[in-house]
């Protein structure tokens, strides 16, 4: 999907100021890579390392695990949700406010869903099948509200340079209710870090 996003559609909005980093899709696309890049990596250095006394091999393993959890926490799982929720309940209200009808020209559907659909089930199945060690609560929130400002500021930013936002839904807003908007968001991807953590605190629950 990066790759047919990033270099085989010919869109116009590719080509403007940011390019394919200005969408979150995109960014989550990239986040979702590099997370099971980690997880692949994880997985072959403990078969390779099993049975194997090196403490260091073992101290080098554990800061992987604990990276790959960090990302799964913080990143993969709320920024997954957020997008696949946020597009398909905007998508369905009125795609021309998230995703124009003009876009399946440049776009076909299979690579709509693995843009907007296939995160979920995936960052679903990962949580059910490898325990994940969240961060203490205030560190994993501050470190997922610090992405959510960022990306805010980055898109504020994008209308600043080229006088458009980046999503049709944000020209209908007035400047009073985009603030409010930005802020039910940073709230509403900081519940998804929450039922990330009770989520994977319930399948991976000890007593069970």
């Amino acid at each position: 999907s990066i790759l047919c996003n990033y270099k085989a559609i010919d869109m116009p909005a590719h080509q403007t100021y940011g390019g394919s980093w200005k969408f979150l899709t995109f960014i989550d696309l990239v986040i979702q890579a590099v997370f099971f890049g980690i997880c692949v990596l994880t997985d072959l250095s403990s078969l390779l390392t099993k049975g194997n006394d090196s403490q260091e091999q073992e101290r080098q393993l554990k800061k992987l695990i604990s990276l790959r959890d960090w990302v799964m926490a913080v990143l993969a799982f709320p920024v997954g949700v957020f997008v696949v929720t946020m597009f398909w309940s905007i998508y369905i209200y009125d795609r021309e406010l998230v995703y124009p009808k003009l876009l399946d020209n440049f776009i076909p559907a299979w690579l709509n869903h693995g843009m907007h659909t296939t995160v979920l089930p995936f960052v679903l199945i990962e949580m059910r099948t490898t325990h994940h060690q969240y961060p203490s609560r205030s560190c994993g929130l501050a470190a997922v509200c610090t992405f959510a400002v960022g990306y805010i500021l980055w898109v504020c930013w994008i209308h600043h340079v080229t006088g458009v936002w980046v999503y049709p839904l944000l020209e209908h807003l007035s400047p009073g209710v985009k603030v409010i908007f930005f802020a039910a968001v940073t709230v509403i991807i900081n519940i998804f870090y929450l039922v990330g953590e009770v989520l994977n605190n319930y399948i991976w629950d000890a007593q069970k």
